[in-house]
């Protein structure tokens, strides 16, 4: 027994507590992942607005196939051009001798598959066989560097932000102004020369100028100020919220909305920061910076720099505030009569 329980209830309060982390990681990775399903993919179809008759009358018909799958739009070469560089849509089937599907590199790689194969498909009933053509065209460390830039950046920056923690705890002393700011800025500086390494590594091909290397700092420095901001309001408990979430990223942030069950996206997708950070970087890294993803990404990566700057660098309460120590470290006064 220990302190007056039983240890069968002890052991009994761990398999409920195992059944709960079990339960809350299965509805927030396998179960995103058992769900997807495309649902409203946004596609157009193209025709010049001097194309004959029939050939309009093919796209209307195209654009009524697809069931709840896909959400067609009936336009033009160029405007539908400039829709996939927008990411407004994932792909683009031209009517004509033969027909063309055009996808692109700078969107999200589980969109596109899907996409290509479907349009692929629907080409085929007008009779030719389908040219297939990718703007942006992207290596496979291209596709992948963005999901995986995010979650390295999340996990580093954690990683120094708990280690800090964990050191000042040790010495009985809060980490001050100085080595709060210390701490987000060298995370931010050194983690993204590690993730410009390891682009280089990956694919010795992909840009690194300032727009790109900006924005992987802009990342990185709103991750570590997030973190270091939780980590300074709940301690070392903050570590159950933040350590766990990176599991988001490849579950959620991988994914197109489109392709999520409609609850997810709402739950999960709409507010996650490697949504943001993921494609972003993608846009930026294959040449179409000014599409509205790299903006909102701007300035939600902003606010969030914003608002753990405001925490992290809040004065102390007292100039020689000490740390409550952990639990190894405190010395217990035994009396002895």
């Amino acid at each position: 027994m220990s302190n007056g329980r039983p240890m069968w209830s002890l052991a009994s309060l761990a398999a409920l507590v195992g059944a709960v982390v079990a339960i809350v990681l299965g509805l927030v990775t396998v179960g995103v992942q058992a769900t997807v399903s495309p649902r409203e993919l946004p596609v157009a179809v193209a025709v010049p607005d001097a194309a004959p008759a029939p050939i309009k009358a093919a796209a209307e018909h195209v654009a009524r196939q697809g069931g709840g799958a896909l959400a067609w739009q009936v336009t033009t070469p160029e405007n539908a051009r400039n829709l996939l560089d927008d990411k407004d849509v994932y792909g683009i089937l031209e009517l004509g001798t033969p027909p063309k599907v055009v996808v692109s590199g700078a969107i999200n790689p589980a969109g596109t598959q899907i996409v290509q194969q479907v349009l692929t498909t629907a080409a085929s009933a007008t009779g030719s066989p389908a040219q297939v053509e990718t703007v942006h065209p992207a290596s496979t460390a291209a596709r992948t560097a963005p999901l995986a830039v995010s979650i390295l950046a999340w996990l580093g920056s954690l990683a120094a932000g708990a280690l800090l923690l964990v050191l000042a705890n040790r010495s009985g002393r809060k980490p001050d102004f100085a080595a709060r700011l210390t701490r987000v800025l060298a995370s931010a500086i050194l983690m993204t020369a590690v993730l410009a390494g390891f682009l280089k590594l990956w694919d010795s091909s992909l840009p690194l100028g300032w727009d790109v290397l900006g924005f992987i700092f802009l990342v990185t420095a709103a991750f570590a100020a997030l973190q270091g901001a939780l980590l300074r309001l709940f301690g070392l408990a903050a570590m159950a919220i933040l350590a766990p979430l990176y599991l988001l990223a490849p579950a959620v942030a991988g994914q197109v909305p489109e392709m999520l069950n409609p609850a997810y996206k709402v739950a999960l997708w709409s507010w996650t920061p490697f949504r943001f950070s993921t494609e972003g970087l993608r846009s930026v890294l294959q040449g179409t910076p000014g599409a509205p993803d790299v903006t909102l990404a701007l300035w939600v990566l902003g606010a969030m720099l914003v608002a753990g700057l405001i925490v992290v660098l809040w004065p102390n309460r007292s100039a020689g505030e000490v740390a409550e120590p952990d639990a190894a470290d405190r010395v217990v006064e035994v009396g002895v009569h």
